[in-house]
């Protein structure tokens, strides 16, 4: 039986980031209606994950919004993730907070961080459109650092912001060099506080969207992300047959999910079951 592995994701500072990203919520640049915070408790952190691993999840992703892994973000990470394996619940544990040089991500291993996930977003021809406060190489190259001090590594990106499909062919092509052990797929989801406008796309377009990353990408743990539920609704049966083998569960960074156990239901109501393994 296939079987799919759960992710959960903690947001653990929300809100305040400088970027321009044209798709993020998190920009304080655009005054989107959300949460805005800086750091999560210790405590809240814990019981999340907590909370996780009874629902099922085996990863736990830490995720700051900003634009680098500074010291700040590297001590309360670790403080975090020390905590966590404190409470000897097996999670494999993901830090994901920008871009990062190779002494702050060797901290975050000797912490307990087992992955590290920095998404490319979009191809390196196309990002330029989507943020002018960094640039696509700058992504590409936290993604090596994490490679190189021993990290797993989790990176994907986000369609329908306009991109062409030669643009999509081009970010999986990227992936496909960096060969991360997992890649989440994101549909852009529009919000009126964003500059950039798109529609939402199709089911069809999706599919094929997510049949090409798991072309590209035969060996990937392929995780369906942000906007699943707006694209697909209650009809999620063939992003399994196109090759998913892992999904969020719960809530994302600014947005509701479904809950835990409605997910879980959906699942194995498709005839698969749910990872207890990270192998």
């Amino acid at each position: 039986m296939k079987e799919i592995f759960l992710c959960t994701i903690s947001n653990v500072s929300s809100g305040s980031c400088a970027e321009d990203c044209a798709y993020c919520t998190q920009s304080a640049k655009y005054n989107a209606d959300i949460d805005r915070y800086k750091f999560k408790s210790i405590e809240q952190i814990v019981f999340e994950a907590k909370e996780a691993a009874k629902n099922g999840a085996l990863g736990f992703c830490l995720v700051t919004s900003g634009r680098n892994l500074d010291d700040k973000r590297v001590e309360y990470i670790s403080r975090a993730a020390r905590a966590i394996v404190n409470e000897g619940l097996h999670l494999h544990l993901i830090g994901c907070s920008g871009i990062a040089d190779k002494d702050s991500l060797k901290e975050l291993k000797e912490a307990g961080i087992a992955s590290y996930n920095h998404n490319l977003e979009t191809s390196k021809n196309f990002f330029p459109q989507i943020c002018t406060t960094h640039s696509f190489q700058e992504r590409y190259e936290t993604c090596e650092n994490a490679l190189e001090v021993g990290l797993g590594l989790c990176s994907g990106g986000i369609f329908g912001m306009g991109e062409s499909w030669q643009d999509r062919l081009d970010l999986l092509h990227a992936l496909q060099t960096l060969k991360p052990h997992s890649t989440p797929i994101n549909f852009f989801i529009p919000n009126k506080a964003l500059p950039l406008k798109q529609e939402v796309l199709s089911q069809e377009e999706a599919l094929e969207c997510v049949r090409l990353a798991r072309e590209y990408l035969p060996d990937v743990r392929l995780m369906i992300a942000g906007g699943r539920e707006r694209v697909f609704g209650e009809n999620q049966k063939e992003l399994f047959e196109c090759g998913i083998n892992a999904v969020v569960l719960g809530d994302y960074l600014t947005t509701k999910g479904n809950t835990p156990k409605e997910e879980v239901l959906r699942i194995k109501s498709y005839g698969y079951g749910i990872a207890t393994s990270c192998e």
